[in-house]
């Protein structure tokens, strides 16, 4: 897979790359966080019919996420966001997006800073440039997609221009999965107060029922198969309905860091991830999943943090595709294939790097710092006989049930003995996901 960076001029212009002077592509958009289910099937239509006509599949991903840069120059009298403004709500990290496009076999990311000047093109002037610079045959997009100034660009109106002009096909993805359902409009973190995985709160309403419950949150109408009802179900630590619209488990990538040891001086020692931390949090409390070691960073990279795209665009300067010097500021790199080969052996099922984990998110209720305020932390415990030393590695910590909520142990030998109970159900999960 191929990735070039983009950065939009001043003016929102891209200078976008000439793949090929007589190859077609299949183009689709977006930011795609998440890749949950419909976004699977939006770009695996744009592989098959990419490859049925002998053409580039292409995904245009967008960073950061468009409704980030919107709501900070709504909040900041209209000015740009930050290229790296942090991004709580991010589902998934750009780098586990290209993981993902790359296993379902996309030729070309196009990777474009998003910015309010670029947001500003019409969206009949932004499918021309596709058209005339990258050769586009079809465009691939689901049934609410919309682009351009405003979102005037919907599948109607994209739909009307494509034969209008006779350039380009349309091609419409159900990516809406089971339906709709409604989630609160002000999505905020509840932690069950039971163990086990959290039941649907508006199973089995009536009408009548889930009215009220609508009117009381203020629930709004919302794509099952969508990012922002992922964020709803893992805030109220649903994992495993997250995990089946996402069509894998949930996860967050970080660096293991020294913590306190106290795990260590009870018996249970564990992977603490230090800031920042790539991927959407659930709620706090106690899940079954899986820790993954993805091994030591590119010590190149001064933070430690080299994601795939910067790694394989290391001194490759400022040309654009074509090789030639690129005076305009959009294209950061000439695209080269990306080689994942070494994360994806790390990743796979029964991977050695891989070990069943209880995970923890919050709060040490049963310690607490000097000021006595709790210690907020995130930490998994990997079920295995072997010593592991990760401290300085990039992990994996996927979700795969939520087990318990967090609670404040009388005793250290209580919270032993609750964490032999948690490690013991974690294996239990593991062994009968395969």
């Amino acid at each position: 897979m191929n990735i070039t960076n983009l950065v939009p001029d001043d003016n929102g212009l891209v200078n976008w790359p000439t793949l090929s002077v007589n190859r077609k592509s299949v183009v689709t958009v977006g930011s795609f966080d998440g890749m949950h289910q419909g976004h699977r099937a939006v770009i695996g239509r744009t592989v098959e019919l990419a490859k049925r006509n002998n053409a580039f599949s292409v995904v245009i991903l967008f960073n950061p996420r468009p409704s980030i840069v919107h709501q900070y120059a709504k909040t900041h009298q209209g000015q740009q966001a930050p290229a790296d403004i942090a991004d709580p709500e991010q589902l998934m990290s750009i780098d586990q997006r290209l993981r993902v496009m790359d296993e379902l076999g996309v030729d070309h990311v196009l990777l474009v800073q998003y910015t309010l000047a670029f947001a500003a093109k019409s969206f009949r002037f932004f499918l021309g440039q596709l058209v005339g610079k990258l050769g586009m045959r079809t465009l691939v997009l689901g049934q609410d997609a919309h682009m351009g100034a405003g979102r005037t660009g919907d599948v109607k109106a994209i739909e009307n221009l494509a034969l209008a002009t006779g350039v380009f096909e349309l091609d419409i993805v159900d990516d809406r999965g089971p339906g709709y359902t409604r989630i609160p409009k002000d999505v905020s973190y509840t932690m069950p107060q039971e163990p086990g995985e959290p039941n649907d709160p508006t199973a089995g309403m009536t009408k009548a029922q889930l009215r009220a419950w609508s009117k009381r949150h203020q629930a709004q109408q919302a794509r099952v198969w969508s990012s922002s009802n992922v964020r709803y179900l893992l805030s109220q630590g649903r994992i495993k309905d997250a995990d089946a619209i996402l069509g894998a488990p949930h996860a967050i990538e970080g660096t293991v860091v020294h913590g306190e040891q106290r795990g260590r001086g009870i018996g249970f020692p564990t992977a603490n991830l230090g800031a920042p931390i790539d991927g959407y949090l659930p709620v706090d409390g106690v899940y079954a999943g899986w820790l993954v070691d993805l091994g030591e960073p590119d010590h190149d990279d001064a933070d430690g943090s080299a994601t795939p795209e910067e790694t394989n665009q290391a001194d490759t300067g400022t040309t654009n595709g074509t090789g030639t010097t690129n005076s305009a500021s959009a294209v950061a790199s000439i695209p080269q294939p990306l080689d994942l080969a070494p994360v994806r052996s790390r990743l796979a099922p029964h991977s050695p790097w891989r070990w069943p984990a209880a995970i923890s998110i919050g709060t040490k209720p049963t310690f607490e710092t000097e000021n006595g305020e709790p210690e907020r932390v995130v930490e998994a415990y990997a079920v295995t006989d072997d010593w592991l030393d990760l401290y300085g590695h990039r992990v994996r910590i996927e979700f795969t049930g939520f087990l318990r909520p967090q609670i404040k142990f009388d005793s250290v030998d209580a919270l032993k003995a609750e964490l032999a109970a948690n490690a013991k159900q974690a294996e239990e999960a593991a062994r009968n996901a395969h």
